[in-house]
């Protein structure tokens, strides 16, 4: 279903997503972390449709619609690190540390810190450029959130 999107994603020198295509990758990268620890929990399937209205201005069931496609593509994404790599290269900066603050709300959705979650937000981070001082405030302003 996805499999033109995939390749012009994970092209060498990928042109710019759209803003749908970008919610739709991003949303994806929130579903692979969420999935990580083997519990994709209701809580963080709620929690993944929050962020997504919040973020882009959906309601409930706009936000319920993109979660369900990221989930369809993020079970026929590539491996993290190319997945990763070629939204850095396709979304600005400043929105790849929002996604570095949603991934920190999806990985605490179930009030519980997971190993696991934590190294895939760090290769997460570093895979999408977001340096590490960028990267510990934005999980600091979701800890006081």
């Amino acid at each position: 279903m996805f499999a033109d999107f995939l390749s012009r994603l994970i092209r060498p020198e990928p042109a710019p997503l759209d803003q749908a295509d970008a919610r739709l990758a991003l949303t994806a990268l929130l579903v692979r972390l969420a999935r990580s620890d083997g519990h994709y929990s209701t809580d963080e399937v709620a929690r993944i449709e929050r962020i997504a209205g919040a973020r882009y201005g959906l309601d409930a069931g706009g936000a319920h619609a993109l979660r369900e496609a990221a989930e369809q593509l993020e079970s026929e994404a590539p491996d993290t690190v190319r997945f990763t790599r070629a939204i850095k290269d396709a979304v600005p900066y400043e929105y790849r540390i929002g996604v570095i603050e949603a991934l920190w709300q999806v990985a605490l959705a179930d009030g519980e810190r997971d190993a696991g979650e934590d190294a895939l937000i760090r290769l997460a981070a570093n895979f999408l450029g977001v340096s590490d001082r960028d990267s510990a405030l934005a999980r600091q302003r979701v800890d006081r959130a």
